[in-house]
């Protein structure tokens, strides 16, 4: 009877970090900014059916980076346990609080499971408030980390040098334009380069305290984003 491989604890929870790393690190960076009005989120993604950017419920939006299949899964969980918490008590009992602590939950339980494989993905979740010190932005992480951001953050791809770029040029306040144009921006910087890129392949969605409807999520389409560019 041949014996099993053993690998240490903590081995095996670095190997399941590093391929989960990877695995975000080959797609494109989304970035949020707050501005006056609200959450901006913006994302490198050409596919007009494929949304890294989406709405949980009337005040929180998702945006995520990694596997499709495995954000868009948890997307669809976020959305009926909103459903469910609103229907069962009210509609402000749902709080991006709530939905991140169980994002972290289910997250941290699938990367220490070694049953199945860490979900490649970190996600944002946002909600915004009456007035700009009410918004809460949490990123979390594939193991289910969570992080209490603020001004502005960025995940995936090149998130470091997107990241860097907008901690140098953010500046509270921003109007929507400037926090579009901030954001674009910093989605095309490198360290070695600066790149333009087009509307049309860019994903853009805004937290709109301003909206008079309950829901406050709304998408930018690429025609709007050709004149707030310009």
């Amino acid at each position: 009877m041949s014996m099993p491989f053993y690998v240490s604890p903590e081995q095996l929870m670095k190997d399941r970090a590093d391929f989960a790393r990877k695995g975000i690190a080959r797609g494109r960076s989304v970035a949020v900014v707050q501005y006056a009005d609200g959450v901006l989120f913006v994302s490198e993604n050409p596919s007009q059916a494929l949304h890294k950017v989406s709405e949980i419920y009337d005040r929180i939006a998702f945006a995520a980076v990694g596997r499709y299949n495995e954000f868009e899964n948890l997307r669809i969980a976020g959305v009926r346990l909103a459903d469910l918490r609103g229907y069962s008590y009210d509609r402000r009992d749902v709080t991006g609080r709530g939905l991140a602590n169980a994002y972290a939950q289910t997250l941290g339980t699938i990367f220490s499971s070694g049953g199945e494989k860490p979900y490649e993905v970190e996600i944002f979740v946002a909600e915004v408030g009456d007035s700009i010190e009410d918004d809460q932005i949490y990123r979390l992480t594939y193991d289910g980390q969570v992080a209490d951001e603020h001004d502005f953050a960025a995940m995936g791809g090149d998130a470091d040098s997107v990241a860097s770029y907008l901690q140098e040029h953010f500046t509270p306040g921003l109007d929507l334009n400037g926090a579009l144009r901030l954001a674009v921006t910093a989605l095309g910087h490198t360290e070695t380069d600066q790149r333009s890129i087009p509307a049309k392949d860019l994903e853009v969605a805004v937290l709109d305290r301003t909206r008079v409807l309950p829901r406050k999520f709304r998408r930018l389409r690429a025609e709007a984003l050709e004149g707030m560019l310009a």
